[in-house]
């Protein structure tokens, strides 16, 4: 049988989880009778969750709508979480939210038994937080383009690309990614009728925001997936097509998630690579170890001549 209190917690977390719960199905879950579910019922509905019931056979609770917050129910590691996020938002690449951070634990350590202030204690002196160097967003931006999303609104704001390049852009809000220490917005480009992902603190926003959109499906896995690939890509300035004398898989596992790896037999794979210099990328396939091919751009073959010719020039000095 769970303690009261843990009881209480897993009783609000199914509640939340499901729309409707009979008494019985609760009372097995949690490995009680039906009376003492119903107790549990008038302890939450004491500590200001509003807990519909419905009597008869087909009768049962269901959470309802809150106007006023009740007490926090948190177990011990859900504090525990919530104070280590508290303590490492100095690393999330957002500003004007770390004393607000600050402020937040300060509060919530004021109500955590002496045995939970202890374990908080020993991270705080043990652990330091480095902040990031990287450029920052602003909450209010990140509010304002959440909103967008969630209202289904279009997007207008002017864009800095990595090259310093000024556009006005129209953009379908999808999701808003973290990668990194950076964050990304991957949103319909209206007038480029593709995907796209855009740095946010690269955006200015416009208003008014534009009219409302359908929105487009898109699961977590398949936004992330496609930032983490986009963003890899997009600062490429040189671009290339070699053919590995290796299976997809083994050339997949070597290569970042920005490479386009595609089957060229059972023992050969094509991939799509790029770096900011011919010489750069010729260091980078040597590093697979595995013989190889040019596709395209054959110049890209003097780099690997004057790479092939300094390792020479090494090994000569060596022999002599």
């Amino acid at each position: 049988m769970w303690p009261t209190s843990t009881r209480l917690l897993q009783l609000l977390a199914m509640l939340q989880a499901r729309r409707d719960w009979s008494g019985k199905d609760l009372a097995a879950r949690l490995e009680v009778s039906t009376r003492t579910i119903r107790t549990d019922i008038e302890r939450l509905r004491a500590l200001g969750y509003p807990v519909d019931a419905t009597p008869g056979v087909g009768g049962g609770y269901r959470l309802g709508q809150q106007t006023t917050m009740p007490p926090l129910l948190l177990d011990d590691e859900e504090v525990i979480a919530v104070a280590v996020g508290l303590r490492t938002t100095t690393a999330s690449g957002v500003t004007g939210i770390d004393e607000a951070s600050l402020r937040a634990l300060v509060k919530l350590e004021q109500l955590m038994p002496s045995r939970l202030r202890h374990r908080i204690d020993a991270m705080r002196t043990a652990t330091v937080s480095v902040p990031g160097t990287g450029p920052t967003v602003d909450s209010a931006l990140l509010g304002t383009i959440a909103a967008a999303i969630r209202a289904s609104e279009r997007l207008r704001f002017t864009y800095v690309d990595y090259q310093g390049k000024q556009t006005g852009r129209r953009a379908e809000p999808e999701r808003l990614v973290i990668w990194g220490s950076r964050w990304y917005l991957l949103a319909w480009d209206v007038d480029r009728n593709d995907w796209r992902i855009f740095r946010v603190d690269r955006i200015t926003p416009k208003t008014p925001n534009g009219p409302r959109f359908k929105p487009r499906t898109l699961t977590d896995d398949q936004a992330e997936s496609y930032v983490q690939r986009s963003a890899g890509t997009a600062t490429w300035r040189y671009r290339a097509r070699i053919r590995i004398h290796a299976p997809a898989e083994q050339a997949r596992a070597l290569l970042p998630l920005a490479v386009s790896v595609a089957a060229d037999g059972p023992d050969h794979c094509i991939i799509e690579v790029g770096s900011d210099t011919p010489h750069q990328l010729a260091l980078y396939i040597g590093l697979l170890d595995a013989d190889f091919e040019i596709l395209d751009p054959p110049d890209l073959a003097e780099a690997f001549i004057h790479l092939a010719e300094r390792y020479q020039r090494a090994v000569k000095s060596i022999r002599t």
